[in-house]
């Protein structure tokens, strides 16, 4: 969530100078504030986790890091989509191609994360890396300015 959220405040302070419908603005707004408080409050609970001892040194390429993070994401987010969608249609046909997108989308996800994985830019076993990764993309969002 936090991760997620972070990724979403990033896009939406960036994209809020150049919106200039006002009612559109008070929504990105309200929305950038929202996250804000959000991820806030989640960040209180990372403190209180249990560590396992562990430190690895993880590559920082913040630029690698953050495209892939955000590639993972997406391919992440088409699989829910896909999934999703082959409840809601009562067209086999569509079903069909829902099924082999959905397929795509799950191969595409394996060679992202092994990608990041191998590369040290994703140390999905290292649980204290992990929730530091989560801080600190959060603490960049917070901080980013709009």
């Amino acid at each position: 969530m936090v991760t997620a959220q972070s990724n979403a405040l990033m896009k939406f302070k960036r994209a809020y100078p150049k919106i200039k419908d006002p009612i559109l603005k008070t929504i990105y707004r309200q929305t950038i504030d929202a996250l804000t408080q959000n991820i806030t409050e989640l960040l209180q609970f990372y403190p209180l986790t249990p560590k396992t001892g562990r430190d690895d040194d993880v590559l920082k390429d913040d630029a690698s890091a953050a495209a892939a993070g955000e590639l993972l994401g997406f391919a992440k987010t088409s699989i829910k989509s896909y999934a999703l969608a082959i409840t809601e249609t009562a067209t086999p046909s569509l079903r069909k191609v829902f099924k082999k997108h959905l397929n795509g989308a799950i191969d595409t996800h394996a060679k992202i994360f092994n990608c990041l994985y191998e590369r040290n830019l994703y140390p999905a076993y290292d649980l204290n890396q992990l929730l530091q990764n989560d801080v600190d993309v959060a603490n960049k969002a917070l901080s980013q300015p709009f």
